[in-house]
């Protein structure tokens, strides 16, 4: 009766018909305030303290594409810092050869002193869109490529990328370049995967002047741990992820419910996500569900998904169609009924692929980074002239702060993002939201929710998912993000390698500087103690160094321990935790360590033996901090380090290195020569890896 009173009804009875609704109202307001902890956008700051210029010095190697127009604005730039520049052409992007390039990289920068540093022109030669015939962005290839022969050629300094025209930094800035955006996906990927030699991304203006090449050499010659910038006339900007509630504490009137109309076309439409995506425009009305795959209704599911949309209201048809191959998208859309014309698309379609960026290579990028330019292209350009009322696409975060393993999955998602803003300057419709982890299906839950939630990724409900995905439609928004981020987890992990400037502001507990002073002492406090151990006890406190990290990638409690010859593939290990245990093992020991450590070396023991040798701690006292001479087993093993799988695939021998390394009994086939392949010592093996296209010739 209280209540009653408090609400001024007349009777108990008018309390009963309100109580429902109190209880729905309170129920949503509780979704979104889960919601809004998931919302965040990017969002671009002046850098106020950096100089006009910079000053640099040594030398910078230009690599630049054929007749590239910011080659002389960029190298004249360069000189003026008082750098000694060293021009590289390198071919476009389907020619270049790994191996080639890395030959030719050393012979340019020969025996003299190490490169100051390196800086990329090739993404900046990419025009707005990709090539309908290709798909891969040309400067996606020649970076992923140009990554690769670097680290092959043993040059480390820092590796620079500019682009212009690939992203927006206020309202109102149009993208001109979207094809240009997806090599920031890449770039992201390379500064957790290589966070040693990577140095950052940089957008200028479409036609940089002396100003923007003093603000180009000020970033290159500063030294701070910005990576992610963006030069314009006003002066540069960083990239940083912030917070984007809907609940700002002033009351906002609702925007009014979009509520579909004719034909609303969803790629991936019999997937997990594309699924839920379904249903939920089947309850907002849509007459007619056009819901695409590549098997259409031979899809597990599809025919009971159709009869449950078909339950809820609308029209349902199936249709196997890849969305990649145009002429057959094409014929899709001829075919949309003239009584429900096409009004909507949601692109939710994709293909994830989980490779590490040194083993990227020309069919993994068609495969996954064509699979989203290619398939986001065709629909942008088939339905550019039908005046939609929504074009939706499903992107990820990988593109917003990249992942470990997903530098062509993180390109296709960037050029999205890219996309939708490139289509608002057009006057088109366009929505971005770029996805953490949905629980219960879609491409991230492909590649583990357990891994994921290990770094701090949680799996989003797919109800409250798709209420942020109507939230966001019913508001024209774009470019936003939802993700469930523990960042207590993910922020220890993702700047386990190198800080990170994005998202410095979402870590409450931990700042740069911390991070900053853990990386100065920590290689100089593990050196002192091996100094001042027993030579026999050297081994074992690398050992428990090696099993202590690994644990906490894994994210095991207190008292679950890792065996010491337990290997890690086993243990769950994959091409992203791989990258967080090397990062760690690399900030605590001060080394430079490959990004196949943990599967070169396959067990705790292997890894800790590594460590011991490159220290200099195995079998004799430290060298403090030198690296010693290496000979024998020590070389041989570092050397196969330095092979990429790849590599060894395609020569045909990791079979054979497998059974000599587990110790089987099966016999090898036999070498050209007749020779059995366990027969060759380790030298001739790696000789014989390393001279295969020559010997073949």
């Amino acid at each position: 009766m209280e209540l009653t009173g408090t609400l001024e009804l007349e009777s108990s009875r008018e309390l009963g018909a309100l109580l429902p609704a109190l209880s729905s109202w309170r129920t949503r307001r509780r979704q979104d305030t889960i919601i809004d902890a998931w919302r965040y956008r990017v969002e671009w700051f002046p850098l106020t303290e950096l100089p006009a210029t910079g000053r640099l010095s040594g030398t910078w190697l230009a690599v630049v594409p054929p007749a590239c127009e910011l080659t002389k604005w960029a190298t004249t730039a360069l000189r003026a810092a008082g750098a000694d520049v060293v021009e590289f052409e390198v071919e476009d992007a389907p020619t270049v050869d790994r191996g080639t390039l890395a030959a030719r990289l050393k012979e340019t920068t020969g025996p003299q002193e190490p490169l100051s540093g390196v800086l990329s022109l090739t993404a900046a030669a990419d025009a707005a869109l990709p090539d309908p015939d290709t798909a891969v962005p040309a400067g996606v290839a020649a970076t992923v490529t140009l990554t690769q022969a670097l680290g092959d050629a043993g040059i480390t300094a820092p590796l620079w990328t500019l682009t212009h025209g690939a992203v927006s930094t206020h309202d109102g800035e149009p993208v001109d370049r979207p094809a240009q955006a997806a090599v920031w996906g890449t770039g992201r990927v390379a500064a957790l995967e290589h966070p040693d030699r990577w140095g950052g991304l940089i957008d200028v203006p479409l036609t940089p002047g002396s100003t923007a090449g003093d603000l180009l050499t000020a970033i290159l010659a500063d030294g701070t741990d910005e990576d992610q910038l963006a030069i314009r006339d006003r002066g540069t900007s960083a990239r940083r992820l912030v917070r984007a509630p809907l609940d700002t504490g002033t009351p906002q009137p609702e925007p009014p419910a979009w509520t579909p109309t004719g034909t609303v076309l969803v790629t991936g439409g019999t997937g997990a996500i594309g699924a839920e995506a379904a249903r939920w425009l089947a309850r907002r009305g849509a007459p007619h569900l056009l819901l695409l795959g590549r098997r259409g209704e031979s899809a597990d599911g599809a025919r009971d998904l159709a009869d449950e949309l078909t339950a809820l209201g609308a029209t349902v048809t199936l249709a196997a169609c890849d969305v990649t191959d145009r002429g057959a998208l094409a014929e899709v859309l001829a075919a949309v009924p003239g009584q429900w014309p096409l009004t909507a698309v949601l692109h939710a379609a994709g293909v994830d692929g989980v490779t590490a960026l040194d083993e990227i290579d020309a069919d993994h990028l068609d495969t996954v980074l064509g699979a989203k330019t290619a398939g986001a292209r065709n629909l942008h350009d088939l339905t550019r002239e039908m005046n939609l009322e929504q074009f939706v696409v499903f992107s990820s975060g990988a593109a917003v702060w990249g992942g470990g393993g997903q530098g062509a999955y993180a390109a296709g998602n960037a050029f999205l993002d890219a996309l939708t803003a490139h289509r608002h300057q057009l006057g088109l419709a366009g929505t971005s939201v770029a996805w953490g982890s949905w629980a219960g299906g879609g491409l991230a839950a492909s590649t583990g929710t357990g891994r994921l939630r290990r770094l701090g990724v949680v799996p989003m409900e797919p109800g409250l998912a798709v209420r942020a995905l109507a939230r966001a439609i019913d508001r024209h928004e774009d470019g936003l993000v939802v993700a469930d981020i523990d960042w207590d987890v993910f922020g220890p992990a993702f700047t386990a390698g190198r800080p990170s400037p994005l998202i410095a502001a979402l870590l409450d507990d931990r700042t740069p500087e911390t991070a900053d002073e853990q990386s100065t002492d920590a290689p100089s406090a593990l050196l002192d103690r091996l100094t001042a151990a027993p030579a026999r006890q050297r081994r074992q406190i690398l050992l428990d160094l090696v099993r202590t990290e690994a644990a906490a990638v894994l994210r095991y409690r207190d008292g679950q321990v890792i065996e010491a010859a337990q290997a890690f593939k086993d243990l769950g290990f994959d091409s992203l935790t791989a990258v967080e245990l090397r990062n760690r093992l690399s900030r605590l020991t001060g080394l430079r360590l490959p990004v196949s450590l943990a599967f070169n070396h396959r067990n705790p023991n292997g890894v800790a033996a590594y460590l011991g040798s490159q220290l200099g701690v195995a079998d004799h006292e430290p060298t403090s901090g030198k690296q010693p001479t290496e000979q024998g087993e020590d070389a041989i093993r570092n050397a196969l380090a330095t092979i990429p799988i790849a590599r060894l695939r395609a020569e045909g021998l990791v079979d054979a290195l497998m059974r000599l390394a587990d110790g089987t009994d099966d016999p090898p086939a036999p070498t050209a020569d007749g020779d059995a392949i366990d027969e060759l010592d380790a030298d001739a093996l790696i000789n014989m890896a390393l001279n295969a296209d020559r010997d073949d010739a």
